[in-house]
């Protein structure tokens, strides 16, 4: 096994068997609050889908089947695959308070609450309607996405960074390293100090020793 591998899993973080995983991470304060030492929580039940069955991705359309905003489209903004959850942008809405003091009511802000995998189904974009799909391979050897009703292929949603760069459609320009220049070998490892190094290459000679020392 390579040291990057296990140096990962030594850095994975913990968690209890009977955590309960909300929308935050379980480092933040939020998760914390929700998860305190020493409190047991009811556990959640959630179906397990393998990483290679799950069907929905970031940047997908997919249309609400039940609830308040039943037939509602959108497009999923965040995905929970330890509790089975999507949040749609701008949809399932609840409105609440924040930052509430006895002299001040608060913000009145709108959040999008999570979604179970089951109460949605992506939508197929040869006619805007929603289905079920499933997974299939192509003649060159392709996994995709193929829709149940139709058999039209939806493709998985471009990825688009918080500054605006597809990694996909991204083009070096003339300032940009090549992958080659990148991946070239050209630190060599050597016993010697980092001092030693910078005395070597600049030719100074140090002829000072220093006195030794005893130690009882």
């Amino acid at each position: 096994m390579r040291l990057s591998a296990l140096l990962a899993m030594a850095a994975r973080l913990k968690l209890p068997p009977d955590y309960r995983f909300p929308t935050s991470r379980p480092w933040s304060v939020a998760a914390k609050r929700l998860n305190p030492p020493g409190k047991k929580r009811r556990k959640v039940f959630v179906e397990p889908i393998a990483h290679e069955d799950w069907s929905v991705f970031r940047g997908d359309m997919v249309e609400i089947l039940s609830g308040k905003d039943a037939g509602k489209q959108g497009k999923v903004v965040q995905v929970f695959r330890n509790r089975n959850w999507v949040i749609l942008e701008g949809l399932n809405t609840h409105y609440r308070y924040i930052g509430r003091t006895p002299e001040y009511r608060g913000t009145y802000i709108a959040s999008e609450a999570p979604l179970l995998l089951k109460d949605i189904a992506l939508v197929d974009p040869s006619d805007r309607k929603p289905t079920q799909v499933e997974w299939r391979f192509t003649e060159e050897g392709e996994r995709v996405r193929v829709s149940v009703r139709t058999g039209r292929i939806i493709p998985k949603p471009v990825f688009q960074r918080k500054d605006g760069i597809v990694p996909q459609q991204w083009k070096d320009g003339p300032k940009d390293t090549s992958p080659e220049d990148a991946l070239e070998k050209t630190y060599k490892p050597s016993l010697k100090t980092l001092q030693e190094e910078v005395m070597e290459k600049l030719g100074i000679e140090e002829t000072r020793r220093a006195r030794k020392s005893f130690w009882y």
